[in-house]
């Protein structure tokens, strides 16, 4: 979805071009993604390490001796340090060490020792998962995710990256929400595509969307006529482009698996009312596809 928002506002007609930004820029997401997980083990390091010079202190308070590890015992975090495919992928990819950014994880530290979410978590010694969930969650949302220097360390070591940290944000919280307690090890760390099949059909999906644009944009002004074309958010419009692909380019996928991708997709990205109008948009095209027969179906595509 990004890369094909990129290539649109560009109006690169240079086809393989086009593929290869694709498959940098899905590179791109996942090691920002990687980075950002691995951002929240370095606070977690920082706050166990902070503990440890307290207890040591020559004249340490009793709290400083018998410290509430609450926070650095989170089961969510120790989930992601103990992860030894995500320490993997690190160094495979040769991604930031936080260790030489200690200035941005203190930054973060600070500011959740300072929140009322975790002033509120460690009243107690003791946590359910679900509590530890929400932590995280909250933490994520409302100190990380928005925070302007880590928005400024980006923008100036990579550039790239700015604009897929909206998206690769939501998608860290979704894996959060979805988390279930003893999660198998590659939870936090999923394959790019499937298969070669899904990869395959991720490069046709955009080849397609791409190379009918125009058309599908008329497609989409002709069940909207109440709209500006400008009123319509970018993302929306993409969503629906990528959705009347599925429905001409692709016989083997059902109609409403495509609706209903795209509806789930459009909740996670894009604005609050986004499915709705999303929703009202392909409903009118697949009627209007169904009466001049002009929806391509076959085998599986026609459940």
């Amino acid at each position: 979805m990004q890369s094909i928002y990129a290539l649109i506002q560009s109006k690169n007609t240079d086809m393989q071009k086009e593929e290869k930004f694709l498959t940098v820029s899905m590179e791109n997401m996942y090691n920002l993604y990687v980075t950002l997980l691995n951002l929240i083990i370095a606070v977690q390091k920082l706050a166990e390490d902070q503990l440890l010079i307290s207890q040591k202190k020559y004249l340490a308070t009793e709290a400083e001796k018998n410290p509430n590890k609450k926070f650095i015992n989170n089961e969510i975090l120790q989930y992601l340090k103990e992860n030894t495919l995500l320490q993997n992928i690190t160094k495979e990819r040769r991604l930031t060490d936080w260790d030489l950014e200690e200035d941005y994880v203190k930054l973060i530290y600070k500011e959740i020792l300072e929140s009322p979410v975790y002033e509120e978590y460690m009243k107690t010694e003791k946590s359910s998962f679900a509590e530890d969930k929400d932590l995280i969650i909250e933490i994520f949302k409302t100190i990380i995710a928005p925070n302007d220097k880590l928005y400024e360390y980006i923008e100036d070591n990579r550039l790239t990256w700015v604009d897929d940290l909206p998206l690769v944000n939501t998608l860290i919280l979704k894996i959060f929400k979805k988390l279930k307690p003893e999660p198998p090890e590659n939870y936090f760390t999923p394959k790019l595509f499937k298969d070669m099949d899904d990869k395959e059909f991720s490069r046709n999906l955009f080849r397609k969307t791409i190379l009918n644009d125009e058309k599908f944009q008329e497609e989409i002004i002709g069940k909207t006529p109440n709209w500006d074309a400008e009123r319509i958010t970018e993302i929306d419009s993409i969503l629906l482009k990528m959705a009347i692909c599925e429905f001409h380019k692709f016989p083997s996928i059902p109609v409403k698996v495509t609706i209903n991708e795209y509806l789930e997709i459009a909740k996670e990205y894009s604005t609050p009312k986004s499915s709705i109008f999303i929703n009202g948009v392909l409903d009118k095209l697949v009627k209007d596809y169904t009466t001049n027969n002009s929806l391509n179906k076959s085998g599986r595509g026609l459940m």
